[in-house]
This record gives C-alpha cells, sequence and structure tokens, in this order.
C-alpha cells in the first residue's frame, strides 16, 4: 500500500470550499441545509467560510490535506463567542437568502465547542478525522481552555465511537434543527 503524506494545518481563505463541504456534510441533511441557506447551500455556506466573524469562518478551521489535496475540515471556536459568530453568519444568510433561520444553541460558555468536523469520502478510513480532532484539543488546551464540547447524532455510530475512543463522555441532549443530538465533552485532566 503507498504511503499518503496527511497535513493538519491552518486553514486559509482559499479553504472557504472545503470548509462549506464539511459544513454540508456535517449537517448532513438537505432539506435543512436548503431551509437554513437556500438552494445554493453550497455557495452561501462558502461564503460564510469566507467571511470573518462567522461560526464558519476559516479564521475557525484546521483542514487535513493529503498529498496536498484537501481532505476534510474541523471548525470550532469558544462557546462564549457564538452570539457574535452567529451575527455575523446570520448576516451573510440574509444577505443571500433573504431570511433569517431560527437556531438553537449549541454550545454555551465554559466549553471550546466543535461546531464542524468532516472528511470527504474519499479519504475516510486514514484516521484523518482523529488527526483533526487530535490537533484541534491540542491547539485548544495550549491556549488553556480545559473543555472541548460537540454535538453528534444518535444515529451516528461510528462518529460515536471515534468519540468515545478520545475520551469525550455525553453530557446531554441539545436540540439541533428539531432533532435531539448527543452533546459529549472531553474535559482536560
Amino acid at each position: 500500500m503507498e504511503s499518503r503524506n496527511v497535513t493538519i494545518r491552518p486553514a486559509k481563505v482559499a479553504d472557504a470550499a472545503l470548509i462549506a463541504k464539511a459544513v454540508a456534510m456535517g449537517i448532513g441533511d438537505v432539506e435543512t441545509l436548503e431551509n437554513y441557506c437556500g438552494a445554493d447551500y453550497e455557495s452561501v455556506l462558502t461564503d460564510i467560510a469566507a467571511t470573518t466573524g462567522t461560526q464558519y469562518s476559516w479564521q475557525n478551521a484546521l483542514v487535513a490535506e493529503v498529498d496536498g489535496q484537501g481532505a476534510g475540515a474541523i471548525v470550532g471556536y469558544d462557546g462564549a463567542k457564538l452570539y457574535n459568530l452567529r451575527k455575523g453568519t446570520l448576516q451573510v444568510v440574509m444577505d443571500r437568502v433573504g431570511k433569517i433561520p431560527a437556531i438553537a444553541d449549541e454550545t454555551q460558555p465554559g466549553e471550546y465547542y466543535i461546531d464542524t468536523l468532516a472528511v470527504l469520502p474519499e479519504f475516510r478510513g486514514m484516521g484523518i478525522g482523529k488527526a483533526l480532532i487530535d490537533a484541534f484539543c491540542s491547539n485548544v488546551f495550549q491556549q488553556g481552555y480545559t473543555c472541548v464540547g460537540l454535538i453528534v447524532d444518535d444515529q451516528n455510530l461510528s462518529a460515536q465511537a471515534l468519540y468515545a475512543s478520545l475520551g469525550f463522555e455525553q453530557v446531554g441532549l441539545t436540540p439541533f434543527f428539531d432533532h435531539l443530538m448527543f452533546h459529549l465533552q472531553l474535559n482536560r485532566v
């Protein structure tokens, strides 16, 4: 088997389309994506990712590359900044779609939140998701934060197994687009 060079790096504005794909994959449901961002949701998400001060901004992301090709992304931010980041996100949605959707809070102060994690299908099974989470958590803990949180679909057993193997524990349930998700946290000991 051929060895592949996997690199994890901070995102750049040029990674906005890859980040948008990751966000769309993370949300997963086309109807939800269209309700949130309209029929051209990937383009809207790309604009959000290219804009500073939004939830999905390139500034909040790490990108995985395999042999120089974008393979996946992780996006996250301090839960205490959710409202300000959401304002920027919803402003882009309003400018592009003409409406602002209602969204429940998925994080809170006291945790650094993994908003999105996705690996493109052709790169799955290579440990990229784990590498992105490891790099993300390492960066967060080096900045002095002590808790990383995320939500995961109760039907996504492979993601649940990955998070459990990394030490994440369920701390509750969180609504996300009319569906209850498991809320998990990893606390630095």
